[in-house]
């Protein structure tokens, strides 16, 4: 039998909600499941609700699901929220049967508090006996927890708490759960899969390119970037810098990059709003940086722990003046991996920044991925030249007009000639300069970039058939929602289909204007208000849409909810 299960974890800010989801997806992952885990939590430091919506597949799975399967509820306010979601077979585990509100079948009091500080000796521990329940009930391996948690807890003494506390959620339960729960999971070969986020997903992709300099300031959701990579500078050699602002971070990116070195930043919107000045000198310098960008909903504050796709728009147009630049907006934590080593690659190549555009969905989602093949990473600096060349060479010139307007590319002190760079308008050697002529002819050498930089974007992802009815569009976090979304359509035998880009700048036209050309009717599904892709398409192509499908609430896409927004507009 097909395993789908649903497991959501509710409760206050504070009480360890995000904690149990990222533990569950590693136990169910080293059973050889695939997982897919989101998070949802409040700004508030202590209060508000939070809450963790774990799927467990045996296939591969990218996206939440509105229905619940099991509810575990650590505050009276989960089961209020969030009982309508449980299914008819579902169960719910609540410290309290006060929690029921009446006589309600479906839940199960599980004195988690008491067997936390009674048993374990340690209130604190009380997670882990709602763990343990979880795998009385599921029927799963309550070895596997006890793994996890000795990878997790590395004080020997917490670690046998927790494991006390478990086997007492696990023994309580099996003892008093009547009825077996209808989805029994038992656990199969280990895939030696790993679990992780996008932010981790983009910090590894980072060092594994060979970034060693960061400098940032924290801003959700982005900051797990810049604390993975400070966690890593001793063992990886680089530089992490918590710089005072974002106007601050972005210039010494600059400068560590124009001095040599592989360098990043990593913000959201409001920090990006104060980098745009050092986002054009990069571009005027031709300096090449990346910035891992996540972004949230906007303007000004906004809703700093939630999701949206705002910023599309801003981030292709950001900075006075033109220059070439490359934005990539990944769709899944492969993508944030792979796209990321691509971004310092493309910056070097061509001397341009790069912005890896994702999202707090993204950014916190854990899902199961196969581990990253290091020996398949390639690296690519560009046209640098060595201190032998840079000798030879009597009057270097840092901007040297190229037939493909890159310039040979030298570090100052690596050799006798100056190097000279400049954030007004310059000549070749990097000095400043009035003149029309020499304006124009620079402006050209830079945006000759693109025609080449163009050849190393990737086409759109389609899946389902070319030639379909109707054609849903989505970029970046959409991916996976979408993708189940096309698979639920086409068990109602619609024909549908799916092209998804995660290289959005410079745009790959010419698959999108042979599909809209085969397709009768095309969807944008993204999370903004105005369906800021929709526009790029119409700029790009010429072509509209037939419809926008938009959500601006600050919560992802679930495919349920693309389905039911489809059928309304009669695709």
């Amino acid at each position: 039998m097909a395993v789908d299960l649903n497991i959501l974890i509710g409760g206050e800010a504070g009480q360890g909600v995000q904690s149990i989801g990222l533990i569950l997806s590693k136990v169910f992952t080293r059973g050889g499941y695939h997982v897919f885990t989101d998070q949802d939590y409040e700004s508030r430091i202590r209060g508000g609700h939070s809450f963790c919506r774990v799927r467990i597949k045996d296939t591969q799975v990218q996206a939440i699901s509105e229905s619940v399967d099991l509810l575990v509820a650590l505050n009276r306010e989960s089961v209020d929220l969030h009982e309508k979601e449980v299914v008819s077979t579902g169960l719910i585990i609540a410290e309290n049967d006060k929690y029921a509100g009446g006589d309600n079948k479906k839940i199960f009091v599980l004195p988690m508090s008491e067997l936390a500080k009674n048993k374990a000796g340690n209130p604190l521990t009380a997670n882990s006996v709602a763990l343990g329940a979880l795998m009385a009930i599921t029927g799963y391996e309550l070895e596997l927890l006890q793994n996890v948690f000795k990878d997790h807890f590395k004080d020997n003494h917490v670690l046998q708490q927790n494991i006390t506390a478990a086997v007492e959620g696990y023994t309580y339960t099996k003892n008093n759960v009547k009825s077996s729960f209808h989805h029994q999971v038992h656990a199969r070969e280990d895939t030696h899969k790993i679990v992780m986020d996008g932010n981790e997903a983009v910090a590894l992709g980072a060092l594994a390119a060979g970034c060693k300099f960061v400098s940032a300031y924290p801003m959700t959701p982005s900051t797990p970037v810049i604390e993975y990579m400070a966690s890593k500078e001793n063992e990886m050699g680089l530089a992490v810098i918590q710089a005072e602002d974002e106007i601050s971070a972005i210039n010494m990116t600059i400068g560590a990059a124009f001095a040599g070195v592989r360098s990043m930043t990593a913000t959201s919107g409001g920090g990006f709003c104060l980098m745009v000045e050092g986002f054009g000198l990069a571009g005027m310098t031709e300096t090449p940086i990346v910035i891992a960008y996540g972004q949230r909903p906007g303007p000004a504050i906004g809703l700093p722990t939630r999701m949206e796709q705002g910023d599309l728009q801003f981030v292709l147009r950001a900075s006075h003046g033109e220059f070439p630049r490359a934005v990539f907006a990944p769709g899944t934590i492969e993508e944030a991996f792979w796209l990321t080593v691509k971004a310092f690659n493309m910056a070097e190549k061509y001397q341009i920044p790069v912005v890896i555009l994702y999202d707090h969905y993204l950014a916190d989602s854990y899902n199961t991925v196969n581990r990253f093949d290091m020996t398949t990473v390639t690296i690519d600096r560009g046209l640098i030249l060595g201190s032998d060349e840079l000798n030879s060479i009597k009057d270097y010139k840092r901007h040297k007009i190229t037939p493909n307007g890159v310039s040979p590319r030298a570090f100052p002190l690596a050799g006798e000639p100056l190097v000279v760079t400049d954030s007004d308008e310059h000549n070749e050697a990097g000095h400043m300069i009035e003149d029309a002529e020499t304006r124009t002819l620079m402006m050209q050498k830079r945006m000759r970039k693109l025609f080449s930089l163009r050849q190393d974007i990737q086409p759109p992802k389609l899946y389902g058939p070319k030639n379909a009815g109707s054609t849903l569009i989505g970029w970046g976090s959409t991916f996976g929602p979408l993708k189940e979304a096309i698979d639920l359509l086409h068990h109602e035998n619609i024909s549908v289909n799916m092209v998804h880009y995660s290289e959005i700048w410079p745009f790959y036209k010419e698959t999108m204007v042979d599909i809209m050309a085969h397709s009768q009717h095309t969807f944008t599904v993204e999370n903004n208000f105005t369906g800021q892709f929709a526009d790029l398409i119409a700029q790009e192509t010429g072509n509209l849409v037939s419809g926008r499908i938009v959500k601006y609430d600050g919560r992802p896409f679930s495919p349920e909810y693309i389905v039911r927004e489809f059928n309304k507009m009669g695709g």
